[in-house]
């Protein structure tokens, strides 16, 4: 909401998504749902706050400084205050993409998952006040468009089938990787999703995406405009001629075409996940 400043036009009102940069409210409202979230659960015990007072912080401490830091871990020490020190001036001295590898590594390395469950959503809200292009998708930060997106890939995460989830969960992790995302293999892993699902509704594991999709037409009843359309996007996936086939030879996949692939397979799953109910058909 904007405040009374805002309205009056006497303070700036964001209108530019940090895509590649993170401000200080930003920063700053990130490491208070740290805080809330975390560093709080250390308690003062007599003589001052220590460590190994919360075994889930003393965990998180030590994985950080050996999986995230890569320091040695006879170095931590047992006082809090001065451990949280140097966390606060790590993460309000990195870059801005740092602090959302920091995020990451904490929301998948505390070993109370209750915790890590509320600790996400704060996250977000703070990501969608101060207009960052980024949010949580599963336990990884993801550049988004719209919440709609989110909760495309986010359903078929939580309800798909266990092969198809490891497709799309491989296609998310090339799609973000910081430090060398693979654009073609997570299409690929997007549509090895769809066939993964097709196939399962099916009940044929040799069939090809094509074949899937004329039966799901006849078992679920898939409206033929709607099959075709998702024939015409993905291509016969199992021909020479197809899109792997022809992704081998594109130099110019980005992030764009990823991401879009991702998404409308994650719909298109939740569509066939649906129709297949319907028909009481059991994945």
């Amino acid at each position: 909401m904007e405040s009374f400043s805002q309205r009056k036009g006497l303070k700036p009102i964001k209108k530019v998504m940090q895509v590649d940069s993170m401000d200080d409210d930003l920063r700053n409202g990130l490491w208070n749902a740290l805080t809330i979230h975390y560093w709080t659960l250390v308690k003062r015990a007599v003589g001052g706050y220590y460590l190994p007072t919360h075994r889930g912080i003393q965990t998180l401490v030590r994985r950080l400084w050996m999986g995230f830091f890569k320091k040695p871990v006879d170095r931590i020490g047992n006082d809090w205050l001065a451990i949280r020190e140097c966390l606060r001036d790590h993460f309000f001295a990195c870059s801005w993409n740092e602090v959302y590898d920091f995020l990451e590594f904490v929301a998948n390395n505390y070993p109370e998952e209750y915790v890590n469950r509320d600790f996400i959503p704060a996250c977000d809200l703070v990501l969608k006040r101060e207009l960052s292009a980024y949010r949580f998708v599963g336990r990884k930060i993801t550049q988004i468009t719209s919440e709609e997106e989110i909760s495309e890939i986010e359903d078929v995460l939580k309800g798909a089938p266990r092969t198809t989830k490891t497709h799309l969960e491989t296609a998310l992790d090339l799609l973000l990787d910081r430090n060398s995302p693979d654009y073609r293999n997570s299409i690929k892993e997007s549509i090895s999703a769809v066939e993964a699902v097709s196939k399962q509704i099916t009940n044929d594991a040799n069939s090809t995406l094509e074949q899937a999709l004329k039966e799901i037409e006849k078992k679920t009843g898939l409206h033929p405009a709607l099959k075709q359309a998702f024939s015409s996007l993905y291509g016969y996936t199992s021909d020479a001629q197809g899109i792997r086939h022809a992704l081998m030879n594109e130099p110019n996949l980005d992030f764009e075409d990823a991401k879009f692939m991702l998404v409308s397979c994650s719909a298109f799953i939740n569509y066939l996940i649906a129709k297949a109910s319907k028909a009481n058909i059991k994945l």
